[in-house]
This record gives C-alpha cells, structure tokens and sequence, in this order.
C-alpha cells in the first residue's frame, strides 16, 4: 500500500473534520463500540439476563475486534502521528503514550486466563474505553493538564493527609487498646478508623467509647476536613489558571506584538485540513488554541484544523532549534 493511501487511513482513524464523511463516521462508530462494549460488562452481572449470555458474548466478539483491528491501524500509522521520528521509534512513541496504554488496557482483559481472580478482575479495565470519547476537547485534556503542572503540590498535599491518617490511627489505638481490645487489636484498627473519619465517611463500625478516644477523634475530624480540603483548592485554582490563560490567548485581534498571531481559518486555506503536529513540524509554529463554534479546544497533536476554526498561533524564532516536530 502506498503512503498516500496509508496517510488516508491515519486520517479516518484521527479525530474526523466536519467534511470528511469516512472519518465522522469512524469516531461515532467508536462511540458506539464502546457503549455497547461497557453495557455488555454491566449486563453480564445480571442472573435475569443470563439467558442472553450468546447476544452478549457476540457483541463482546466483535467490539473487541473492532478495537483490535483499530488498535493495529494505530501502531502501523505511528510514523504520522510523530514524523520527525523514525519507524520504529514511532511505533515506539505511540505504545508507551496515553492513548496507547488506555488502547491496550481496553483490549487486553479480553485475553485474561479463566480461573485466576486476578485475570477476570482485569475485565474491569475495559471501562477505560470511556476516556476516549472526550479525547480530543478540552474538557477532558484541560484536566489531566491541571493534574499535571499541580502534581507537586498535590502529591505534597496527599503526604500530609497520609501523615495524618498514621499519627491519628496510631494514637486512636494507644487510647482505645486497652478499653477495646477486639475493635482496636491493632494500628490496623486504628488506620480503618482514621480513614472514615479524615474523609468523614464514617461507617460506624469501629468508634471510640472513651472521653480521651472522643476527644482525640473530635480533633481529627477538623484536622481531616481541612487536609483534605487542600487538593480540592490546588485543582481548583488549576482550572481557574487554565481557563485565565486560555482566555488571554484567545482575544480577537489580527495580531499580537512578538510572533503571535490570530487567523480565521478558511476551506482554501493551507491550515484546513492539517492537524496541529503537522504544522508544528512543518512550520515550525507553536499552535496555542483553536476556538470552534464557541467551544475552546486544546491543541492536541491530533487535533484536526477545520473550516471556520479560529486559530491562535505563535510562531517559533529564527534562531530556535528546528526540532518543532515530535520529540523521539
């Protein structure tokens, strides 16, 4: 098969553009597949639909398949998708990428070993088919991006939580030991307990009875209310940031000083039809943000331009390395 033909196929399998019928209908022939595919995990739990086993076996059969053979398109057409990187180091690229990792782990569970509770719990990853639908918008990238720059700081966070999970499970148990010796027979004990309290889940299950064991559990509630309030403000404050930049980004004029520039893309214009790794590659710009029918879109590598996009650019300096495209 020659390049052309297998650049159509890379094509159709990306994100489709308004005017490309084939690849529209791939993406919602994708969005079908994994709807069904997760609603035949659910139903198959059901003793009352039992007697539909063959019907959900078929439809598992050819969904996964249908990933399989997607998932292998993937893997052959990797050199588009990085085309500043060879073959091989393409192919590379693509299977330790995110897209690439929830692709096998969607598939995989299908092969698991019968028997081994290990291998049919691996079934429940096929719900990862779901973070493929919203691949492309900014809904879903604008997450993992705050989840990313903020990782520091929420990793700190969830430090402090674990310190205050361990100090108050630890002395929950040197109060309660001694009065409860068969609820608390442990830091274990005291581990369970400071769980349902810190996330104030309280199951009920294990509680202090002594005035010490009240106190110190009364103390550990706010501590925990507070604790775990920190992450929720650090992601908070990440989305707040991102949409601020986004906005900045975005704002209507034809240029901007430096090397920025906003463009309405056209049908005629050499942008449509191009995704952002392309132009990154070739043109050595630095796409910032692409606005569609009012909606604002990450610009993904894969994101196809399309007409009537408003697109905001900044163009690379002349004396920056030409290494615009993909890294290997």
């Amino acid at each position: 098969m020659d390049e052309k033909k297998k650049k159509r196929i890379f094509d159709i399998i990306q994100i489709g553009r308004k005017d490309d019928f084939p690849s529209r209908l791939f993406d919602f022939l994708i969005v079908i597949a994994i709807f069904l595919n997760c609603s035949v995990l659910f139903m198959e739990t059901f003793d009352e639909l039992s007697k539909y086993s063959l019907v959900f076996g078929v439809i598992e059969n050819l969904t996964i398949l249908f990933f399989c053979v997607e998932y292998i398109l993937r893997i052959w057409t990797a050199e588009f998708l990085y085309p500043q990187c060879s073959k091989k180091q393409a192919v590379k690229n693509f299977l330790l990428s995110f897209d690439g990792i929830i692709d096998l782990m969607t598939i995989l569970p299908f092969f698991y070993l019968t028997g081994f509770v290990a291998f049919r719990l691996l079934r429940v990853i096929r719900i990862f088919h779901l973070f493929r639908i919203n691949a492309a918008y900014d809904s879903f990238n604008v997450i993992t991006k705050v989840l990313y720059e903020k990782k520091n700081q929420i990793i700190s966070s969830v430090f402090i939580v674990i310190i205050l999970m361990l100090g108050s499970s630890l002395s929950m148990y040197s109060v309660e030991h001694q009065v409860q010796p068969e609820v608390f027979k442990n830091a274990f004990s005291g581990l369970w307990w400071s769980i349902s309290t810190i996330f104030t889940v309280g199951y009920g299950d294990i509680y202090p009875i002594t005035t010490a064991g009240r106190m110190l559990g009364i103390f550990t509630t706010f501590l925990g209310v507070g604790a775990v309030a920190i992450p929720t403000g650090i992601i908070s404050a990440g989305f707040v940031e991102q949409y601020t930049e986004m906005s900045k980004n975005a704002v209507p004029h034809e240029s901007f000083s430096g090397r920025t520039v906003v463009i309405n893309v056209q049908q005629d214009s050499y942008y449509c039809g191009k995704n952002v790794g392309e132009l990154r590659s070739e043109n050595y710009i630095e796409v910032l943000v692409v606005i569609r029918n009012g909606n604002t879109l990450l610009p993904v590598p894969s994101l196809v331009i399309e007409d009537e996009d408003t697109m905001v650019y900044k163009e690379l300096l002349d004396d920056t390395p030409k290494s615009g495209k993909r890294k290997c």
